[in-house]
């Protein structure tokens, strides 16, 4: 969808402030929603743990009168789609997910606290914020158009939460692209970028590879020379893997983890890396994953065995991107605060829906720092003009 055919925001600077106003009113409601999900552990690995908090997300999109639908999985919680109605148009997509990268247990040792302008735990920034926000933006929007005498929400709406975007989305993607085919435009609530919390256009594609070496074993002092070192020759093969970074082109090729061997007075006969790969355009995908498949053994005497490849397509700042961006811009503006956008290398489920073609915008969640850390946190002052952002972006598509 180009630049021209998007609408531009409908409500003036005055309407802005007094909505930015409604959501400052409400902050603290912001902040103990937060604190209720929190409170309810969801490890990416704890089918049970993760179907509690989707049960108890459920029942609050439920009480906007949200439609609830859980999609069950094998190996993962449930991954929850609520629909809303509205006006005849196409829904916009809300995007996210709901577990987390840590084990149960970690409240005790990082609970959930606010301190100053600063709040704890962890998930809250990833993205148990951006959850919250959610909720609230829509349940303005209902009271704000219910005033108006439209009724309900001013235009269809669809949430998915899916519960294993931390571990590679592979039982929800399926879902999230079927719905994002539906939808007019996705808007993903993973977490802002940076403390100005800038928006993010852009996202690198993620491939993950494993290289598996079989040589021979044999005694190191006994019969050395009848082994076939399998770590030898990964550690050769590791120094031809790192030649395909390519700064330039943003993709970079990172062997993070290695194995192999068994004592040290066995020669090793076998080994294996596993390798991390980023792409920030699409056509690189095939180029590099060729060159990660055609690795052959330095000695003839070992066997190499690749398997994987590129598993999330790079978000790429399209003509749709860039369009709903400035959309996003121009609301923040109304709101009186500059909407800055970034590119970056990690993935999320937007870069599936991106790379449908679909617009799709990242980053609208909270704004804080330490995702993944035991610093997690957000800013409780960003909260209303997130909450507003949201509102108006979902409005305006």
């Amino acid at each position: 969808m180009n630049s021209g055919s998007r609408k531009a925001p409908t409500h003036s600077s005055v309407e802005a402030q007094r909505r930015l106003a409604y959501f400052d009113e409400r902050r603290d409601e912001i902040v103990s929603t937060i604190r209720e999900l929190v409170a309810i552990e969801s490890p990416s690995d704890n089918k049970a743990a993760v179907d509690e908090l989707a049960e108890a997300i459920a029942h609050k999109f439920s009480r906007l009168g949200g439609e609830v639908h859980f999609h069950s999985a094998k190996d993962f919680g449930s991954h929850l789609q609520v629909n809303f109605g509205g006006k005849s148009a196409k829904p916009v997509l809300l995007l996210g997910h709901y577990d987390t990268v840590y084990p149960l247990g970690t409240l005790a040792t990082m609970p959930c606290r606010a301190v100053h302008n600063r709040l704890t735990g962890p998930g809250v920034l990833d993205m148990k914020s951006g959850i919250a926000l959610m909720l609230h933006a829509l349940a303005a929007l209902q009271a704000w158009h219910s005033k108006e005498q439209t009724g309900g929400l001013p235009r269809p709406v669809t949430v998915l939460l899916v519960s294993d975007e931390e571990v590679g989305s592979h039982s929800s993607r399926a879902i999230t692209e079927s719905l994002a085919k539906k939808a007019a435009a996705v808007l993903v609530l993973e977490p802002s970028f940076g403390r100005r919390g800038a928006a993010k256009t852009a996202r690198k594609g993620v491939g993950e590879y494993l290289v598996k070496v079989t040589g021979k074993a044999s005694h190191a002092g006994l019969d050395f020379q009848k082994g076939v070192n399998a770590i030898l020759e990964l550690a050769r093969q590791i120094e031809k893997i790192s030649t395909f970074t390519d700064l330039k082109k943003g993709l970079t090729v990172n062997v993070g983890i290695v194995s192999g061997g068994s004592r040290t007075n066995v020669v090793p006969a076998e080994a294996a890396a596993q390798v991390d790969v980023r792409i920030a355009r699409i056509k690189d995908a095939a180029g590099i994953d060729q060159k990660m498949h055609s690795l052959r053994p330095f000695n003839r005497k070992c066997k190499i065995a690749i398997t994987g490849g590129i598993n999330r397509p790079p978000m790429e700042r399209t003509a749709g991107v860039a369009a709903l961006y400035g959309q996003a811009a121009a609301i923040a503006r109304e709101l009186g605060w500059k909407l800055g956008e970034a590119a970056v290398g990690g993935g999320s489920d937007g870069n599936f829906t991106a790379g449908l073609g679909i617009p799709t915008l990242d980053g609208l969640g909270g704004v804080g720092d330490g995702a993944h850390a035991t610093h997690e946190h957000i800013l409780i002052s960003e909260l209303p003009r997130r909450a507003a952002l949201i509102a108006g972006l979902i409005e305006a598509v």
